[in-house]
């Protein structure tokens, strides 16, 4: 079959094995080199500086030297579980570059000594001619010397879906300023992929030095930022285990001088510090990331590290790229327009959705096309008319030409010659000698379309009486038909998404490389509204302080380049945002791991993006950024439930640890008794607390404040409250029924009951900052239902069973005391369910007129 080709310049013969291998020597593998790996020993060694864990050991080897195996066990089994996860997670991010290694090495066919030979891509070196077929993938960064009709796909890079046109060079030099993206360029990139037509390139650079190597080399340069709310548990630990050890040296100290005992001391000591301990803090914040990532999962979103999960609740900014998140990554025919003006919205990818009087229109285009094509708008044509071609036989191939963007398929059926052409409107005009009135309706007709964000294409099709076709494509005389405009469509979730993201007060800026009437249109279709669209070279006019200024405001971004994504991002978090990015392609791996929360795409994202990210949407379902942000503040709020139940706990289990000293009372809390609150204590905070569903208004409120610590004051002082009356209920009942004579045993029985008593009450109060007592009393939660039978079994144990009573020097208890106790904790219950209407606003972090964030205002 005859192709239209223009005169092919003379080829040299290509490298010399000898020269080859010079410069392989010199210069290196066509590959990212590897970088120096931490060993697992290294790695360990890293993990155990943490301060959480050496706390988590500490209190291990505690419980271990009293005796109390099953506590020292279980703390032992969470410090295992975080260096285990620890190391797990460094290890996958590793694995980046390798992605990136695989993916810039293919095979590639070069000349060399005059001869085609097939060779390793990572032997490729800077000079070789390589020789590109579609459906190959290009091997390293080149400059075309010849090409014919070549088209590639370079989304890897760009994250644009339409393949961009090419043209051999003309006398331009290749440089690090060559970027991907934009059609009549003469580079190709490696890493893209041709999609149709052919040619013959120069390698221009190799490994590092091309356009993918630079991605990766600085995606290995950004670090992660360790999460606020892991620094702020620091802190918190150690301000506990530092003000325990000094109460405890005091204890001692005391007790020595004061009862003459220091073995005495030493034992209240031992007691005090076990009750003063502050494990709970590292446990929680494990159990809370853990069971935050499995649950996220379930909403088909993979967590690679459970520490973005703190952030989802706090981000304020959403950085989206377009195409592959917002849209659907494939080309469809959105606009059908006759020569007449008469337009067809199709409102499938399928035959049915054209109308008798389009498919001539629609026939034409597909004959246009190649019958083997990879490019996604001639597939999204095909579609259309699965039988256009028949019993046709193709005879001849028109190309795209720099001078006349249009490519014709000459057709025979039934002795006849058909020619279809389609191209740039503006030369599919020129073909149909189209002037005047004429140019004018399809010019408006052009701009109606691109204003839609459209990719338009004109049709044409002319009929060959007989004889040789002519030389050109100009000689045919053809016959305007109409256009095609295509569209990357929206994804259906998209709109209600962004608009929860609105209401909970979220900005969306939208980061695209793609045009800003595109990028216009598929902002106002996903309910973003931007005032204005920034360009890529606007942008490179802004400093850093205009840009973020500019991103205050809704705003698009269009027509920008990789770097230019990593410097909104960072600009954005100068400015104080909590940014979350999401993409699917190798050019947006910089900014997914330089933003707070990365977010990839999991089915059509690349290794890189996936490995660069913190999050990954396994299906590719941009309404499960919402879930996960949904679930995020979900579990930052029960977090802090914990932590408030935690703080407010641990006030009676010291206060009554202390009060034997000040009032000469028998020690009544011995190791065994808080090793027993401890097991309370930890699965309640933990499990129980985690498992609660969210607020209603969860994603009616903004976002928390990131620089606000994990107990800001409003909630340290109602820990304290709570406390300080838990404190006073059970000192009450001790003091009360000491003066009335009560034995030890049975003093300490009911002491230890009333205490326990209290606490429940308490996880019934911190259930919730904002519901009434009958929704934290209603509200279905069968993991504090299991805790809660648990408790009680033991207790009745501990009264009934003689060797349990000896164990914890427990005496009989009677209905009136068990009622006194059951007093208690109800007492504590209402007048803390009351306090909480005065304090509500502070502790829900909301203004006390209960303003929220709706859809149509702002997030800041």
């Amino acid at each position: 079959m005859p192709i239209d080709t223009q005169p092919a310049p003379i080829i040299p013969d290509g490298l010399n094995a000898a020269e080859a291998a010079r410069r392989l020597q010199a210069e290196g593998f066509n590959e990212l080199p590897q970088t120096g790996t931490r060993s697992i020993l290294r790695l360990i060694a890293d993990v155990l500086k943490e301060p959480m864990l050496l706390l988590l050991l500490t209190g291990a080897g505690i419980y271990l030297a009293l005796g109390d195996t099953a506590e020292a066990v279980l703390l032992g089994v969470f410090a295992s579980a975080s260096v285990l996860i620890t190391i797990v997670q460094e290890a996958r991010t590793e694995r980046v570059l390798e992605s990136l290694r695989d993916l810039s090495s293919p095979r590639a066919l070069v000349i060399r000594d005059g001869e085609r030979v097939r060779i390793a891509g990572r032997e490729v070196v800077r000079g070789d001619l390589i020789v590109l077929a579609e459906g190959d993938r290009v091997a390293a960064d080149a400059m075309l010397r010849q090409c014919d009709d070549l088209l590639t796909d370079e989304s890897l890079l760009t994250g644009e879906s339409v393949p961009v046109r090419k043209r051999p060079a003309a006398g331009e030099a290749m440089d690090a300023t060559a970027v991907a993206g934009g059609d009549d360029l003469p580079f190709v990139f490696s890493g893209s992929l041709v999609v149709r037509g052919g040619g013959i390139a120069e390698v221009t650079a190799t490994g590092p030095r091309t356009a993918i190597g630079r991605i990766g080399q600085s995606v290995s340069a950004l670090e992660t930022e360790t999460p606020r709310l892991r620094q702020q548990t620091r802190r918190l630990v150690m301000a506990f285990a530092i003000g325990g050890a000094v109460v405890v040296a005091i204890t001692v100290v005391l007790y020595a001088l004061y009862r003459g005992g220091w073995l005495e001391g030493l034992l209240a000591g031992i007691a005090l510090g076990m009750s003063m301990l502050p494990e709970e803090f590292p446990v929680v914040l494990t159990v809370f990331l853990a069971m935050g990532a499995w649950r996220i999962s379930q909403a088909r979103v993979l967590t690679r590290r459970a520490a973005a999960i703190e952030s989802l609740g706090a981000a304020t900014v959403l950085c989206t790229d377009k195409t592959g998140t917002l849209t659907q990554n494939r080309m469809m025919v959105a606009r059908l327009v006759r020569a007449d003006g008469v337009t067809l919205q199709p409102t499938t990818s399928s035959p049915d959705a054209v109308t008798a009087d389009f498919r001539d229109l629609v026939a034409t285009a597909v004959l246009a096309c190649d019958p083997q094509s990879h490019d996604p708008m001639e597939k999204a044509l095909q579609a259309l008319d699965t039988d256009a071609t028949g019993d046709a036989a193709l005879q001849r191939r028109y190309g795209l030409r720099p001078d006349l963007l249009a490519m014709t398929n000459v057709w025979s059926r039934n002795g006849v010659l058909m020619a279809a052409a389609k191209g740039a409107p503006e030369a599919i005009a020129t073909l149909c000698g189209l002037g005047g009135t004429e140019l004018i309706e399809l010019q408006a007709g052009i701009e109606t379309l691109a204003a839609e964000g459209l990719r338009v294409l004109g049709v044409a099709r002319a009929r060959w009486g007989g004889g040789a076709l002519p030389e050109t494509q100009q000689d045919l005389a053809f016959t305007f038909c109409g256009l095609v405009g295509f569209a990357d469509p929206l994804r259906a979730e998209v709109p209600s998404a962004v608009a929860e993201c609105r209401s909970a007060g979220i900005r969306i800026i939208m980061i695209t490389g793609d045009y800003p009437a595109t990028a216009a249109a598929i902002a106002r279709q996903a309910g973003l509204d931007p005032e204005r669209i920034i360009t890529g070279p606007e942008l490179a006019e802004l400093d850093d302080d205009a840009l973020a200024q500019a991103a205050r405001t809704p705003t698009a971004f269009a027509r920008i380049m990789p770097e230019q994504k990593l410097r909104i991002v960072s600009a954005l978090k100068a400015d104080g945002e909590i940014v979350a990015m999401t993409g699917d392609g190798v050019n947006d791996a910089p900014s997914l791991k330089a933003a707070h929360i990365g977010i990839a795409m999991g089915g059509r994202g690349t290794d890189v993006a996936r490995e660069a990210a913190a999050i990954v949407l396994l299906d590719d379902d941009f309404g499960s950024i919402v879930k996960a942000v949904r679930l995020g503040r979900r579990i930052y709020d029960n977090l802090r439930k914990a932590m408030s139940f935690i703080l407010a706990v641990h006030f009676p289990i010291a206060g009554l640890a202390l009060l034997p000293l000040v009032t000469g009372l028998p020690l009544l809390l011995g190791p065994v008794h808080i090793a027993f609150l401890e097991m309370i204590i930890d699965p309640v905070c933990s499990l129980v607390f985690e498992a609660e569903t969210e607020e209603d208004d969860v994603m009616r409120r903004p976002p928390r404040d990131p620089q606000e610590p994990l107990l800001p004051r409003p909630l340290v002082l109602w820990g304290a409250l709570q406390g300080f009356l838990a404190i006073l209920t059970t000192g009450g009942v001790l003091l009360l029924a000491h003066r009335n004579g009560m034995p030890d045993d049975e003093l300490r029985a009911l002491v230890f009951f009333t205490l326990v008593s209290v606490i429940v009450s308490l996880i019934f109060v911190n259930r919730s900052f904002s519901s009434s007592l009958r929704d934290a009393l209603l509200r279905p939660n069968r993991v504090l239902l299991l805790v809660i039978a648990i408790v009680i079994a033991v207790l009745a144990t501990s009264l009934t069973a003689p060797p349990v009573a000896a164990l914890f020097k427990f005496g009989p208890l009677h209905a009136d005391d068990l009622a006194l106790t059951a007093a208690a904790a109800i007492s504590t219950l209402i007048v803390l369910e009351l306090s909480k209407f005065p304090l509500r606003a502070a502790l829900t972090r909301r203004p006390a007129g209960g303003t929220q964030v709706n859809a149509a205002s702002p997030a800041r």
